[in-house]
C-alpha cells in the first residue's frame, strides 16, 4: 500500500470520528456552477451578494495562507471557486460546524474529494467568482490522487485505460462524449419525427449477416446452442420491412471480430435506417439532410474543422460514380478491360497491389478506388454504383449492368455511411448468397452465408425499399474533431496491461 494511500485512509478514519462521512449518502444542490457562472456573470469585482448557494463537485485544486484558503471545485457543468475563510467557517451560529471546521477543511480534504458546500457568492478582486463557504459536508474521500493538474493524462494508453481520470481532468474530452449525447438524441428526434420507429434486433444471433465481417462467436448453455454476436442489423430490420412497418430503424453496438486502428474498433455503433417505397437516391436525401441537421444540432453549424480542414456539411453533397473517380485519379477505363488479368496487368503497371482474393474487375476497380480515390475524398461526396460482386444484397442497377444502387458516403478519407436500393428478388438474393457461401468456404472468413429464413422472408414478399447505415462512432469523430475512434468511444477495447511490478501511482495534483 502506498504511504499517500496510507495517509488519505487515515483522513478517512479522522472525518469518520469526527462525524463528516467520509462517503455521504446524499446532498442537495441549489445550482450547478456553469449556471452560477451565468446567472452572477454581473457581480462586480470585489463584491458579495447575499444569496445563499449550495454546490457539490471534486476538489480539483487547493491553496492554504494563513487563515484564508482557495479552493477550485468542479461538477459536470465546469469549476467555481471556493473563498475559504477561518472568521466566517467558525463563527458562532447554530447553523455553524463546530470550531475546527477552518482545520478540518483544510488539512483532511484532498484535491479528489468530493464535497458540498453552502455559502454566498463573492467576486475576488481578480474577478473570480467564488463561493464564500459557510458550511461543508464530505461527501467521498478518494483515496488515490488524480493526475497532476499541468500535466494531466500524458499517456494517450492511460487515457483510454482510466477514462474516470481522463474525464474528471480534462474539460475536452468531457465534452466530446456530451456532444456524442447530442448526436445521438439528435439523430433519434429527426428519424421519430418523420415516422421512422425503432424497433431493437437481437445481438444473439445463430447465424450472423448483413455484412461482411468476421463475428464473435459464443455458446448459449441452456440450449446448448452455438451463437455469434450480431455483425449487422440489417436482416432483422428486413423482415420488419416485410412484416408491414414501412420506416423503422436501429441505433446500437454491433461486434465485429476485426482489428483495431484509429478508425476501427471490434465493438462499434451504428443506425440503420429502411424506408420502404424508397431507394438509394432517396436515401442519399435522407443522409444529407440527417447529417447537416445533427451537425447543426451538435456544433451549431454545418460548417466545421477536422483535424485542421474546413468542412462544409452544407447539402447537397458531391456525387461521382465509383468508375468515374478510379479513372480520374489512375486513368484506368475499368469499363474496358475484358476480363480480370486485363485488369490486373494494368493496375500493376499503374503501380497498385492485386490482391488474389480480388477475383473479377469489379473487384479490382474497388481495389483501385481504395488504394488511390478513398483518402484523397475529404470534403463529402457520395460514391455511387458499385460491382455486383461486392454488393451481395443491394439491387441490380436498373441501367448499369454488372453493377448494383449502392452509395458509400465519404468524409475526411472515411467511409462513414452505405446506403442501397434494397434487393427484394429472393431468387436473385439466393444466387448471391450462395456465391458468398462458396467463397466463404474457399477461405474468405468475412463473405456471408445463406440464411434460409431471411429468404423465406423475401419469398413472402418485400416492397421497394432504401435501405442506409451510419456508422456513429466515425460521425462523433468528426463532430468532435477526433483523431482517433477510441476518442469517441468511452471505453475501447484495449490489450490486457503487462503484469508487471508494482501499479504505478498517478502524479499528485497541486495540494496547498
Amino acid at each position: 500500500m502506498s504511504e499517500l494511500r496510507e495517509t488519505r485512509l487515515e483522513k478517512a478514519r479522522t472525518l469518520a470520528d469526527l462525524g463528516q462521512g467520509p462517503y455521504g449518502l446524499r446532498y442537495e444542490p441549489t445550482h450547478r456552477t456553469a449556471a452560477l457562472q451565468q446567472a452572477h456573470a454581473d457581480l462586480a469585482n470585489g463584491q458579495e451578494r447575499d444569496v445563499v448557494v449550495a454546490v457539490a463537485g471534486r476538489v480539483m485544486t487547493r491553496r492554504v495562507m494563513g487563515k484564508l484558503a482557495f479552493f477550485t471545485l468542479a461538477d459536470e457543468t465546469g469549476p467555481i471557486q471556493l473563498y475559504l475563510e477561518k472568521a466566517t467557517l467558525e463563527a458562532a451560529s447554530p447553523d455553524s460546524p463546530p470550531p475546527g471546521a477552518f482545520a478540518h477543511l483544510t488539512s483532511l480534504v484532498d484535491a479528489g474529494d468530493l464535497i458540498g458546500v453552502r455559502g454566498t457568492l463573492r467576486r475576488t478582486d481578480r474577478g473570480e467568482l467564488s463561493v464564500k463557504v459557510t458550511d461543508w459536508t464530505m461527501l467521498t474521500k478518494a483515496l488515490q490522487p488524480l493526475p497532476d493538474k499541468w500535466h494531466g493524462l500524458a499517456d494517450v494508453e492511460k487515457r483510454y485505460r482510466q477514462r474516470y481520470l481522463d474525464l474528471i481532468v480534462s474539460p475536452h474530452t468531457r465534452e466530446t462524449f456530451r456532444r456524442r449525447a447530442l448526436a445521438v438524441s439528435a439523430m433519434r428526434r429527426w428519424l421519430d419525427g418523420r415516422e421512422f420507429l425503432e424497433i431493437e434486433t437481437p445481438v444473439l444471433q445463430s447465424q450472423p449477416g448483413g455484412a461482411d465481417a468476421r463475428p464473435f462467436e459464443t455458446h448459449h448453455n441452456a440450449l446448448d446452442l452455438p451463437l455469434t454476436l450480431r455483425i449487422a442489423t440489417e436482416l432483422h430490420l428486413k423482415r420488419l420491412v416485410v412484416g408491414g412497418f414501412e420506416r423503422v430503424y436501429e441505433l446500437g453496438r454491433i461486434f465485429r471480430n476485426e482489428g483495431v486502428s484509429t478508425r476501427h474498433n471490434p465493438e462499434f455503433t451504428s443506425v440503420e435506417i429502411y424506408q420502404a417505397y424508397a431507394d438509394y437516391i432517396d436515401m442519399m436525401e435522407l443522409t444529407e439532410q440527417l447529417i447537416a441537421h445533427v451537425c447543426q444540432q451538435v456544433c451549431g453549424s454545418t460548417q466545421i474543422s477536422y483535424q485542421g480542414t474546413e468542412i462544409d456539411l452544407t447539402p447537397p453533397w458531391r456525387r461521382a460514380t465509383m468508375h468515374e473517380l478510379v479513372q480520374d485519379a489512375t486513368g484506368l477505363d475499368f469499363t474496358s478491360f475484358s476480363s480480370r488479368d486485363e485488369a490486373a496487368a494494368a493496375m500493376q503497371a499503374k503501380g497498385l497491389e492485386v490482391p488474389a482474393l480480388a477475383d473479377s474487375v469489379g473487384r479490382l476497380l474497388v481495389e483501385a478506388f481504395e488504394q488511390r480515390v478513398e483518402a484523397d475524398l475529404i470534403q463529402p461526396t457520395f460514391v455511387l454504383d458499385y460491382p455486383v460482386e461486392n454488393s451481395p444484397l443491394a439491387r441490380a442497377h436498373r441501367s448499369k449492368p454488372g453493377l448494383v444502387e449502392r452509395f458509400e458516403l465519404f468524409i475526411v478519407g472515411r467511409e462513414t455511411a452505405n446506403a442501397f436500393s434494397e434487393l427484394i428478388d429472393p431468387v436473385d438474393q439466393r444466387q448471391r448468397l450462395e456465391a458468398q457461401q462458396e467463397r466463404k468456404a474457399a477461405g474468405d472468413d468475412e463473405a456471408q452465408t445463406v440464411d434460409e429464413d431471411f429468404l423465406h422472408a423475401l419469398e413472402v414478399g418485400m416492397p421497394p425499399t432504401g435501405g442506409l447505415g451510419i456508422g456513429i462512432d466515425r460521425l462523433v469523430m468528426l463532430l468532435t474533431d477526433s483523431p482517433s475512434i477510441r476518442d469517441v468511444i468511452a471505453f475501447p477495447l484495449l490489450r490486457p496491461e503487462p503484469v508487471s511490478g508494482p501499479r504505478e501511482e498517478p502524479r499528485p495534483a497541486a495540494m496547498g
